[in-house]
């Protein structure tokens, strides 16, 4: 399995970025995708997640403004999942992983980094005031 995040960079506050990751590998065997991200000196926070069935879940303090999404094959394949962020603040800023998992854990787990057992090298997001 691999994951490949894209789409970080730099944006002032109050703007939108959509960050990428590209899955190759057994990703039909995935039950749910997520999106962590991490400052530095900080454990990773759990941004979004989203199940196969397409159930998502968010950190109270993206909701409203980051959407996630997936693009997967007919028979499953996960191929990319997305994550839309508007309304970017300051302390959005952090590098932001991609991460998956094949064994369908609690789905109150699906914001804790030890849920998921593949991961992304991740893509840095810089928000300025």
């Amino acid at each position: 399995v691999q994951l490949v995040e894209s789409g970080g960079g730099s944006v002032q506050a109050g703007g939108s970025l959509r960050l990428s990751c590209a899955a190759s590998g057994s990703t039909h065997n995935f039950y749910y995708m997520g999106w962590f991200r991490q400052t530095p000196g900080n454990s990773r926070e759990g941004v979004a997640a989203i199940d196969s069935d397409g159930t998502t879940y968010f950190a109270n303090s993206v909701k409203g403004r980051f959407t996630i999404s997936k693009d997967n094959s007919k028979d499953n394949t996960w191929n990319t999942l997305y994550l839309q962020m508007n309304s970017l603040k300051p302390e959005d800023t952090a590098m932001y992983y991609c991460a998956a998992d094949d064994r369908g854990g609690d789905i109150g787990n699906r914001l804790f980094d030890f849920a998921y057992g593949f991961w992304g090298q991740g893509t840095q997001v810089t928000v300025s005031s």
